[in-house]
């Protein structure tokens, strides 16, 4: 299996972001925050993905890009690991994981704070 995270897998609207901090339920695994959403979106994959880091505790754009890039490619290994969300079910979600932590952590942590995350939400949303 390909693990690709594909542009239409990117959240990007704006209105959907909105409603995702408007209703969003969320869920924390420092330094990761989720918050996640059920609803309906105009693309053909079952969950859109969004990542962020404040830049209030991250000033410089590098800082903020390698940490979005980790986070990134952490989702893009371990999205798969949600079968019971994307086997057959029509339901779509919007996701948007926000660092919250105050340092600059390594992917070894942020990974297993993302399967912790993926493990949370998958129980929740089932």
């Amino acid at each position: 299996m390909r693990h690709t995270f594909k542009k239409g897998e990117k959240l990007k609207s704006k209105k959907l972001i909105e409603q995702l901090f408007e209703r969003g339920k969320r869920l924390k695994s420092l330094p990761i925050q989720l918050v996640y959403l059920e609803i309906d979106h105009k693309t053909a994959y079952l969950i859109q993905a969004g990542f962020s880091v404040p830049k209030k505790r991250f000033k410089r754009a590098v800082d903020r890009n390698r940490i979005k890039r980790l986070m990134r490619e952490a989702y893009r290994l371990h999205k798969y690991t949600l079968p019971k969300i994307t086997d057959a079910d029509t339901k779509k979600h919007v996701f948007m994981f926000i660092y919250i932590g105050k340092h600059i952590e390594t992917y070894a942590t942020i990974e297993t704070q993302f399967l912790k995350l993926l493990k949370e939400v998958e129980q929740k949303l089932i």
